[in-house]
């Protein structure tokens, strides 16, 4: 993992606002006490997630999208860490781990890319040679240490690899037999492209096609943006269950309570990824920003819902953006602090 850094606790002080009388989630929250030896420290260690960031954009230009997911996580961390500590949630859950930094690929891709065909081929190159293979091996570390992953910021191409981190970390415990699992995922699009080299809009088709994947299910797609040949694959397979924006909403055949709980059903046989990305999200500042979306109480219920009701295995909050063609957002880091904090409670209770 030459990409990660792992934090400290002068780090996370230096992010806190002390204040007399109150305590903040960054003055509880746990680090690793050995950075050399990160297993054995995870092992030992009582918390029960495992909190780390993958600040890129390079999946989601591998997709022919706009940089702006990989400045989440700073502001998130800013307002999670300023969080007030009480008996609802202490910050003793988590440990904080640390994040990558994948800008070295950024700037090179960016400084020898001669046109644009050429800038999409070297970002999928990097997501398939080097993202891919360093988030896996440490999401499979923290699995295999008994812990929960809680992964922010980047495209949603990291759902690959914490999908095959993962499986394998719990078949290497015993957990599974073999190294497959679930999927739940609330978003616009289904991710499921072909497999034309790794992007932010193929991860699901990937982990599928090399055995990762075994049920998935999707709820809130927008039927305006998934192509027919798409919807087409994922119909045709058993394993795929799917709820549109436009049959919850718009022609209200279902509401979102009985989509999510069609979801939990379909995947209770196992363990169960959780996915939320951000551009389903109404209005809030992401790679493909809707006008028409779920609202971010309906967001926090669903990770409430499913953190509550669902045997889960990770956390996947991603391509929500603070910083996208020119618009900022001020709240993307406390909207995203709300959401991790809401599947950390409903863990509690399951």
């Amino acid at each position: 993992m030459n990409h990660f850094r792992f934090y400290q606790k002068s780090d996370i002080l230096s992010l806190t606002r002390i204040r007399r009388y109150e305590t903040k989630l960054g003055e509880k929250i746990r680090v690793i006490s050995d950075s050399l030896h990160p297993f054995d420290s995870l092992v030992a260690n009582g918390a029960r997630y495992v909190l780390f960031g993958i600040p890129e954009h390079l999946g989601v230009m591998g997709n022919y999208g706009r940089p702006g997911a990989e400045t989440a996580w700073l502001p998130f961390l800013k307002s999670f860490l300023n969080v007030q500590g009480t008996d609802f949630f202490s910050g003793e859950e988590i440990v904080l781990l640390g994040a990558f930094d994948f800008s070295d690929l950024s700037s090179m891709i960016q400084e020898n890319a001669r046109n644009e065909e050429e800038r999409v081929d070297a970002c999928r190159h990097a997501v398939a040679n080097v993202i891919d293979n360093e988030v896996e091996e440490l999401v499979k570390l923290i699995s295999a240490a008994g812990k929960i992953p809680i992964a922010i910021g980047g495209g949603h191409n990291n759902a690959y690899p914490l999908i095959k981190g993962v499986a394998k970390g719990l078949a290497k415990t015993g957990k599974i037999p073999v190294s497959t699992m679930n999927v739940i995922n609330l978003d616009a699009h289904a991710d499921y492209r072909i497999m034309e080299g790794r992007h932010s809009g193929n991860p699901f088709r990937y982990a599928r096609e090399e055995g990762y994947l075994h049920r998935y299910a999707v709820v809130g797609l927008h039927e305006n943006y998934n192509s027919q040949s798409m919807m087409d694959d994922l119909y045709s397979n058993a394993n795929n269950h799917y709820t549109t924006y436009e049959d919850i909403f718009v022609r209200e055949r279902l509401n979102f309570t009985q989509a999510v709980a069609q979801a939990l059903g379909f995947t209770e046989d196992g363990f169960v990824g959780v996915e939320l990305d951000m551009d389903c999200l109404q209005n809030v500042l992401s790679s493909a920003q809707t006008p028409c979306g779920v609202s971010t109480q309906l967001a926090r219920q669903y990770l409430s819902f499913v953190a509550t009701d669902a045997k889960c295995a990770y956390l996947h909050i991603c391509e929500g953006a603070a910083d996208l063609n020119g618009n900022h957002s001020d709240t993307i880091g406390k909207l995203i602090s709300y959401l991790v904090t809401d599947f950390v409670k409903g863990g509690k209770e399951s």
